[in-house]
């Protein structure tokens, strides 16, 4: 330990946070658990990605057997290692998969006692129950994207100079690579959901018109927007009104036009008519198939599984549960929370007649994302409480996808539609070359 030099006092402003995790954690290989803990930290470290540390108590150290491999870290100080032996891994032994700083450097005193695994070798899984829902666990794989909190930060966008604008940060915030450039991952996808854009501009235009709700928004994505750097809206009030009124919002970043947004809010009236379709008949949630997209206290279930599965061919439709852990206090940020997800499914409802085509090769060999979204929000919602998102893809050719779809309360009240108009189109590739980085891909 004396030997690691500490880079504290070099490098102000980093930051190692060790967090309790709410619920329980677990590592398994296959069916073989290896840990199992309710006091598991996360550990959230500067141009790092998030990592679980396990109460050395809480491992089958039977299955492990002591390395020589050893590392230091700046900020850490002295890890030593573990191995899975190879009887419990079936005959392929896994080297160096467990590691813990035994005197780490007193800034981060909480780590002794605690070891961490290597999630891209072994499973490493954080379960959360949801208060109205206490016998069914939640399961996120590691690491996560973030927690539902962290899409709650960047929707609620924060008033700047001069009036009517906003701004969103990056995320993480700082982003990773600020202290050291090289740890920055370029291959990893940076660009921020369109869904999110929508949401931002909801909550943006309701601090401008604070007494009326957004009923209605559309939104043009031209440009994409990377999360490594802060963007900004600004919303400008076309037509005040005291029924309804117009605004425009515009996504910049870098001073770069990004999206272009028309919202309408409306100030309330009584109901004089009353339409709306029936609910699709569809399984209960608890009896679909989750979809983990990384973020905690947040839970999607597919219904018939169809979301992301190659052997799963049908028609042209997605039909997704979905629910938070919480429901914010501001209606405007529950809307938002309902938007960020709309732009997701219609994209995989026009792949889903196809064995060949699926939401895997997204970014990676097929370039897809939204182009342009129009959301209208027939009701308050709370979105602790499941919705259906119903999504049908009524129209995909020319490297485009055209779906609607519809947001249903468990009761089958109707709350939200949209339509989305999509790119779907296979990379450029040069002649005998690979395909495109995504990152670039909107």
């Amino acid at each position: 330990m004396a030997s690691v030099e500490s880079a504290w006092a070099s490098h102000p402003g980093y930051r190692v946070d060790l967090v309790p995790w709410r619920g329980r954690a677990r590592i398994r290989l296959g069916d073989r658990l290896l840990a199992e803990t309710d006091g598991a930290l996360l550990v959230y470290e500067s141009d790092h990605a998030t990592q679980v540390y396990f109460p050395e108590s809480s491992v089958r150290w039977e299955l492990f057997s002591t390395s020589e491999h050893s590392t230091t870290c700046p900020f850490k100080g002295e890890a030593r290692y573990w191995s899975l032996s190879a009887a419990a891994s079936d005959g392929d032994g896994f080297e160096n998969v467990v590691w813990a700083y035994q005197e780490p450097m007193n800034e981060v005193a909480g780590l002794r006692g605690f070891v961490a695994f290597y999630a891209d070798r072994l499973e490493v899984e954080l379960l959360e129950t949801f208060a109205d829902d206490p016998d069914h666990p939640v399961i996120t794989g590691c690491p996560p994207w973030g927690d539902a909190a962290d899409l709650v930060r960047l929707l609620n966008v924060e008033a700047i100079e001069p009036a009517g604008r906003f701004r969103s940060p990056s995320y993480p915030d700082p982003p990773i690579g600020t202290f050291f450039p090289q740890l920055a991952d370029r291959s990893t996808r940076m660009v921020v959901e369109g869904g999110q854009l929508l949401g931002e501009s909801i909550v943006a235009a309701s601090r401008v018109v604070p007494d009326q709700r957004v009923v209605s928004a559309s939104m043009i994505f031209s440009r994409p927007v990377m999360f490594d750097a802060p963007h900004e809206v600004d919303v400008e009030l076309v037509r005040p009104g005291r029924g309804f009124s117009t605004l425009e919002t515009r996504t910049s970043q870098g001073g770069k036009l990004c999206s272009l947004g028309i919202l309408l809010t409306d100030a309330g009236a009584r109901d004089l008519l009353e339409i709306a379709p029936d609910m699709p008949r569809v399984p209960d949630p608890a009896d679909c198939e989750p979809i983990d997209f990384g973020v905690t206290g947040r839970e999607f279930r597919s219904v018939d599984g169809a979301y992301n599965r190659q052997d799963v061919v049908g028609p042209p439709e997605i039909m997704t549960w979905a629910r938070f852990r919480e429901a914010p206090d501001d209606p405007a940020i529950q809307a938002a929370l309902l938007a960020q997800s709309t732009t997701h499914w219609s994209i995989a409802a026009g792949m889903r007649p196809y064995a060949d085509v699926n939401e895997g090769q997204a970014h990676v060999t097929i370039s897809t994302g939204p182009l342009q979204a129009t959301l209208a929000i027939h009701d308050e919602v709370d979105v602790a409480q499941w919705l259906l998102y119903a999504n049908t893809a009524i129209f995909a050719g020319r490297g485009q996808v055209q779906g609607e779809g519809r947001v249903f309360t468990r009761s089958g009240r109707l709350v939200a539609s949209y339509t989305i108009h999509a790119m779907v189109r296979a990379f450029a590739r040069p002649e005998g070359g690979e395909a495109r980085n995504y990152r670039h891909a909107m």
